[in-house]
């Protein structure tokens, strides 16, 4: 009896310990590669859409990691995605870039080049890249306001990738959602953008694909 007691004493925290492992390599991963608009500008870090994101998707054991930085351009997020991507192995990344360097005003074509190659080095780690719509101010004139926006429908097309609606064109409808510099959602948007969010990627992010 002793012998048995000993022999439970030793194996039944092994076994949590080999459950806990399971459950960890089971889970997926959600990698999203953002700006300020996904960093959690001047809020807690729990606060901001992916941290929400994660908690939902707690149960489907897919995990959210938020890899955003306020004030990244699409060139520095590319730099910090190698990093990234050997540290979390993503299955899917979503990229959310590119509004810094339209704010700034860089051209289109550079723009359009460091997203390419965001979305090409996400492929060969052979995980999904789901690329989202940016949109800018209208003040900043018809002319580089079209040839901005078309940069993602482009690239989406050539690269065969999805392209996701711009969460902030809906947020903007609500002041009481905005920071008062009028580009930032507050904390009481984010529950809203989570969930939008979770909307758009259920047909994309499944364990069967």
């Amino acid at each position: 009896m002793m012998h048995f007691k000993n022999m439970l004493r030793w194996h039944v925290p092994f076994l949590l310990l080999v459950l806990m492992i399971c459950r960890t390599a089971a889970a997926d991963t959600l990698l999203v590669l953002g700006d300020s608009l996904s960093a959690g500008y001047r809020m807690p870090a729990a606060s901001a859409w992916p941290a929400l994101l994660d908690k939902q998707w707690e149960k489907r054991q897919t995990r959210v990691i938020n890899g955003s930085i306020s004030g990244d351009t699409a060139a520095q997020g590319l730099a910090r995605l190698p990093a990234l991507l050997a540290e979390h192995k993503p299955r899917w990344v979503v990229i959310e870039l590119g509004g810094n360097d339209g704010l700034r005003g860089f051209p289109p074509a550079g723009i359009a080049s460091a997203l390419n190659q965001v979305i090409g080095d996400i492929k060969a780690a052979n995980a999904q890249p789901i690329l989202m719509q940016i949109r800018l101010p209208a003040n900043y004139g018809r002319r580089y306001n079209e040839s901005f926006s078309a940069i993602y429908a482009t690239l989406a097309t050539s690269n065969n990738v999805p392209l996701l609606p711009f969460f902030m064109e809906e947020v903007y409808l609500k002041p009481e959602w905005m920071q008062d510099d009028g580009i930032h959602p507050n904390a009481s948007a984010q529950p809203f953008i989570a969930d939008w969010m979770a909307r758009h990627l259920n047909p994309l992010v499944n364990h069967d694909s």
